[in-house]
C-alpha cells in the first residue's frame, strides 16, 4: 500500500478547504495531532507500530470537516458528528484504501457504537465505528488532546476524561484504557506539530 506523504496530504486539504481560515484551522489541528502521536510513538513499547501509517491517519482524520462549511464559511455544528463519515467519503472518492479511510470514520470520541447512534439519535448509518488496530487507536487517542473549538486549546488527560465522561462512564473507561496503552503526552513545551510555543490559538491560525 502506498501511504501519502505530508505534502500530498496538505495538497488534498487545500483542494477541499472552502476558505484559507478553514484550511488553517483543520490542517494545523491535524498536524498537532500528529505531533502528539509522534511523541507517544517514541515509547519503546510502541516501536512496532507503523509510524508512517499513524502520520497519514493523523493528517487525514478531520478532512471531512470541510464538507460541513456553507457558502458563507459557517460550520454546521449540529451535524459535526458526521465529519468522520464525510472524510471517509472524500478519501474513497480520491481512491484511498479502506485502511486510510477508517482513520476518518473511526476516530470520533473513543468510538461510536450502533447503540450510541440509536440511543442518541445521531445522523449516521447504524454501525459500530470503533478503532480496532493499534494505529487507529493511537490516532483517536492523540486527537483527544487538542480541540479546534474557539478558542483552540490543549486538554490535559484529566480534562479529556471529564469531557468524555459526558457521554457515559463506559467512555471514560475506554479512554483510560487508551491512556494505559499509550501513556500521557507532554504538552508543556513547544506545541507539537507547530512552531508556536504555548499558544494553540496562534498555532491554529486564529490568533
Amino acid at each position: 500500500m502506498s501511504i501519502p506523504d505530508p505534502a500530498e496530504i496538505q495538497a488534498l486539504h487545500k483542494k477541499y478547504a472552502p476558505t484559507a481560515e478553514a484550511f488553517a484551522l483543520v490542517h494545523t489541528h491535524c498536524e498537532i495531532v500528529w505531533g502528539i502521536a509522534e511523541q507517544l510513538l517514541s515509547a519503546p513499547h510502541l516501536a512496532h507500530l507503523d509510524a508512517d501509517l499513524v502520520r497519514a491517519g493523523c493528517l487525514l482524520h478531520d478532512i471531512g470537516v470541510y464538507r460541513l462549511y456553507d457558502a458563507e464559511g459557517r460550520l454546521d455544528h449540529p451535524n459535526y458528528i458526521r465529519h468522520g463519515m464525510l472524510g471517509h467519503e472524500i478519501l474513497e472518492a480520491e481512491g484511498f484504501p479502506d485502511v486510510l479511510r477508517r482513520f476518518c470514520s473511526h476516530h470520533t470520541g473513543v468510538g461510536l457504537t450502533r447503540h450510541d447512534i440509536a440511543d442518541q439519535g445521531l445522523p449516521l448509518p447504524p454501525a459500530d465505528y470503533l478503532a480496532e488496530t493499534a494505529e487507529e487507536k493511537l490516532v483517536m487517542y492523540a486527537d483527544k488532546f487538542h480541540t479546534k473549538s474557539r478558542p483552540s486549546a490543549f486538554l490535559s488527560p484529566d480534562e479529556c476524561a471529564a469531557h468524555i465522561g459526558r457521554f457515559g462512564a463506559d467512555k471514560v473507561t475506554a479512554f483510560q484504557a487508551l491512556r494505559a496503552q499509550f501513556g500521557d503526552p507532554d504538552l508543556t513545551g513547544p506545541v507539537p506539530g507547530s512552531k508556536v510555543k504555548g499558544d494553540p490559538a496562534a498555532a491554529a491560525g486564529r490568533a
